[in-house]
């Protein structure tokens, strides 16, 4: 159970990685400003990660492949509720 913690947590920060990549076309690192702190790509690799923890963690996978799917599937999710986030931010 360990190493499907470990593989979905590393997994999932990976595919955040990437969909920050291919999101912004380049790495924006992590910066601090006057008001707030913008965590640039460790903001989506956060999320990646511990949305793909949940998951696994929820559906108990009983083989390595399943972990890596659903820790994939995860990770695309957490990219998924960031950019909304955003698109609801631009709206107001």
């Amino acid at each position: 159970m360990l190493e499907d913690i470990i593989f979905s947590v590393v997994i999932g920060g990976l595919v955040g990685f990437v969909g920050h990549v291919r999101k912004h076309r380049k790495i924006i690192m992590p910066r601090k400003t006057k008001r707030f702190i913008y965590l640039g790509f460790l903001e989506e690799m956060l999320l990646g990660g511990v949305a793909a923890l949940l998951i696994v963690m929820y559906t108990n996978p009983t083989s390595l492949v399943e972990s890596i799917l659903l820790s994939v599937l995860a990770g695309i999710g957490g990219d998924v509720i960031i950019s909304r986030i955003q698109l609801l931010k631009s709206e107001k």
